[in-house]
Parts: structure tokens; C-alpha cells; sequence
């Protein structure tokens, strides 16, 4: 099933950051996108989760242009099928990590799985403050956040930033068992290229274009 399809798309800051982007997103697919700082991949990733809105073209979701749907209808699919995740975790800081993931449960509806938690290694430390947590352990919890409400497509902007490479490649490997597991889709943007390899297509962000390099 096709998740997200995005046009000819194109955005302009003070100058072009990028023209004529075509990408497409299935249920069970990752996708990585790569390139240098700067090339305007984080902002690709801003438009394709609707946090920014293109210059030129078009975002479907689920099969929906993103420019017309209805605030309320938009706001519905923000909350309940979206997922970002980026480097800067996010979190609430007055709250436990615990807490921080109730929010997540309490606006999706879905339930805190238990095998969430003993995947990414924060059960012991999960009713600690986010402020008394390690970097490592605060972008673990701000990954559990976002897989808690059981998002039909996530974004992730550098999500293991913060990781040892032992600790990244497990949180890969959840995120591709998620996306299989649950019919869902993610758009990874790194500057790993090891990591990206590891998804189904790697994109290259360059002098304005995406090009597919696999």
C-alpha cells in the first residue's frame, strides 16, 4: 500500500534549496535520504511530514493532498499516523521519562508495550526525570515516545545521533521490525552511510536534485 507520494516538489528559502523532488513511500519500506549539510535534507524531511509546506508540488498521504485536506483532518493524521523523531529529543523535562510516554498514550490512545521499553533498554531507568537521564537515554525515550502511538509512517531526522554504534543498529533494527510488523513506512535522513545502506532505497540530496543511488 502506498503511504506517501510527494511531486515535484521544490523550496525556496533566501535561494533554491532543491527542485523537482519525486519520492514514494510503501507499507513495510524504509527509504534513507543523504547528503551533505546543509543540501536541504532535514527540510525535505519538514515538508514530507507536513511540518512545511513545499514552494512548488505536491505531498499525498495516504493516498490524500496533504493541501487539501482540512485542518481538522490533517491535525487527526498528525497525531494519530505521523511519528518524528529527531536528534534533539523533545522531551518534557518536569516529567519522568515514564510520563513523557503517557502523553504519547493518551493522545494516541495506544497502549505503553512493556516490550517497548526492554527493546531500547530504558525499563529500569523508565520513572527517572528526563533531566537525570543520560543523552543516549533521553533519544531512546523520545524514540519510545513516538513508536507508543503506533505511527503509520515515521520520520526520522538522525535519530541515533546520540547512540554508540552497538546501541544505533539495534534501534535501526526495531524500526525495520516495526515498519514490517505494523505495515508502516520510514524516511530516514543521516549522514550515516553505513546506516542508510541498511534501508530498502538510499537517496542522494546534491546540487538540488534527489537522485536514487540504491
Amino acid at each position: 500500500m502506498n503511504l506517501l507520494t510527494a511531486q515535484n516538489l521544490a523550496h525556496t528559502f533566501e535561494y533554491e534549496l532543491f527542485k523537482d523532488v519525486d519520492i514514494e513511500l510503501d507499507s513495510g519500506e524504509s527509504i534513507a535520504i543523504i547528503g551533505m549539510s546543509g543540501s536541504g535534507k532535514s527540510t525535505l524531511l519538514h515538508l514530507l511530514s507536513t511540518l512545511l509546506s513545499p514552494s512548488e508540488g505536491s505531498v499525498l498521504l495516504f493516498g490524500e493532498d496533504v493541501s487539501h485536506m482540512s485542518k481538522k483532518r490533517l491535525s487527526s493524521i498528525k497525531r494519530h499516523d505521523l511519528g518524528l523523531i529527531f536528534q534533539s529529543h523533545y522531551l518534557f523535562n518536569g516529567f519522568s521519562a515514564y510520563e513523557n510516554l503517557e502523553v504519547s498514550e493518551l493522545l494516541s490512545g495506544e497502549k505503553i508495550e512493556e516490550s517497548l521499553l526492554e527493546a531500547l533498554h530504558i525499563k529500569e531507568p523508565i520513572h527517572q526525570k528526563v533531566t537525570q537521564l543520560s543523552g543516549g537515554q533521553q533519544q531512546r525515550v523520545s524514540i519510545a515516545r513516538v513508536l507508543t502511538k503506533k505511527p503509520r509512517i515515521i520520520f526520522a531526522d538522525e535519530p541515533t545521533g546520540n547512540l554508540d554504534k552497538k546501541t544505533a543498529d539495534e534501534v535501526m533494527n526495531l524500526f525495520f521490525d516495526y515498519c514490517t510488523n505494523n505495515d508502516a513506512g520510514m524516511i530516514l535522513v543521516t549522514h550515516d552511510n553505513d546506516l542508510a545502506h541498511k534501508c530498502d532505497k538510499v537517496f542522494h540530496l546534491e546540487d538540488k536534485k534527489l537522485q536514487r543511488i540504491k
